[in-house]
């Protein structure tokens, strides 16, 4: 009997501990301030889910002008991830530097059980997207690549109408990312100065943009690998834009379908924009929330606005703390996960290298 009570004394204190936990703030740690997606953390309000208890940053004046912004402490900025690390101690962190440097950040962080989320793309190239795996799978983290098209409503509903053949067998995906250009959108120098470069970046449009299709149609698609891939780049601005592509066309063939991206730095607008071809019907996600269905059968679109997903759904971070406490188990080549983002890897280095030969390169 003694045996038995202390046996469920134990349970219980263990489901208390364990709920108190998942109740606790999840330590969060960020890794560069020098892609400005990193304001989409520094302002996002305060839900009580994450605590930021360090920044590695080793420009200072970046780092203050930031802190001025949204009113963090200095005292948690750092020089080096290893630093940050042993004086803070996160549970995960969330990377906005290069994306040459992604690597390095699961180099530093997957040994020690630190999961991580980075800007897309997930690499700067497949070898380190092949490296990164590795790791991330030997020490068991999670390593998620976050889009912003990964939360717009419109693309859920584009995906749930084709999962429930409401517009037939898929036949073409034509999607549309981009802007009339970084610098004359007004990106500050220190993103400008990476961004361009064909190291840190991987390249130009191609990258910068290239990526948000690749991850869509291989979500749609379930991860099917395309046959082949061709790509066609251009630097229609080279006196801004003197060593990378602004501008990149990439075709996906599958056995019964195509993909179709157009990644611009050239566009009179900005936009981030998905149109999905079935056999009897089409679905147009113009932007995060305004959507347009026609059939095949009917001359005339129905058009919806539709609300905010829920969180966690709705947000990056909410969606990396589910993910990180298990609260959400990722599905097969879910937009966010690592078995998409590898396909996505292996569409760009074949574009890079179509565009780069001028032939279509084949993927087994």
């Amino acid at each position: 009997m003694k045996k038995k009570c202390l046996l469920i004394f134990l349970f219980v204190l263990t489901t208390a501990s364990l709920l108190a936990q998942a109740k606790k703030p999840l330590r969060f740690g960020i890794v560069g301030l020098t892609h400005t997606h990193v304001h989409w953390l520094l302002g996002r309000p305060q839900l009580g889910d994450l605590e930021i208890v360090g920044i590695v940053e080793p420009n200072r004046e970046l780092a203050k002008r930031y802190s001025d912004q949204h009113g963090y402490s200095m005292d948690i900025v750092f020089n080096s991830m290893t630093e940050m690390i042993a004086k803070t101690k996160p549970e995960a962190v969330a990377a906005f530097g290069t994306i040459y440097e992604h690597l390095a950040v699961v180099q530093t962080c997957a040994p020690l059980g630190i999961h991580v989320m980075v800007e897309k793309p997930l690499a700067v190239s497949l070898d380190h997207a092949k490296k990164m795996k590795a790791l991330a799978d030997k020490h068991k983290i999670f390593l998620l690549t976050n889009y912003e098209t990964t939360w717009y409503a419109t693309n859920h509903k584009a995906y749930d109408i084709l999962s429930k053949d409401s517009i037939g067998v898929l036949r073409k995906v034509v999607i549309h990312d981009g802007h009339n250009g970084p610098k004359e959108i007004g990106v500050n120098k220190e993103f400008l100065d990476w961004l361009t470069d064909p190291v840190q970046n991987g390249g130009g449009a191609i990258t910068d943009f290239g990526c948000y299709g690749a991850n869509l149609i291989t979500w749609l698609t379930k991860g099917e690998l395309p046959k082949s891939v061709l790509a066609v780049t251009q630097q229609i601005k080279p006196h801004i834009y003197p060593k990378v592509d602004d501008e990149a066309t990439i075709l996906l063939t599958y056995p019964k379908m195509q993909g179709i991206i157009q990644a611009s730095w050239n566009w009179p607008f900005s936009r981030k924009d998905m149109e999905v071809y079935g056999s009897t019907g089409a679905v147009f996600s113009d932007n995060r929330s305004d959507m347009r269905v026609r059939l095949h059968n009917d001359e005339k679109e129905k058009k919806y606005v539709l609300q905010e997903r829920e969180a966690p759904y709705n947000d990056p971070f909410s969606f990396f703390i589910a993910v990180v406490r298990n609260k959400i188990t990722l599905p097969p080549f879910d937009l966010s996960s690592l078995e998409n983002n590898m396909v996505v890897m292996r569409i760009l280095e074949a574009a890079k290298e179509s565009a780069r030969t001028g032939k279509a390169v084949p993927l087994k």
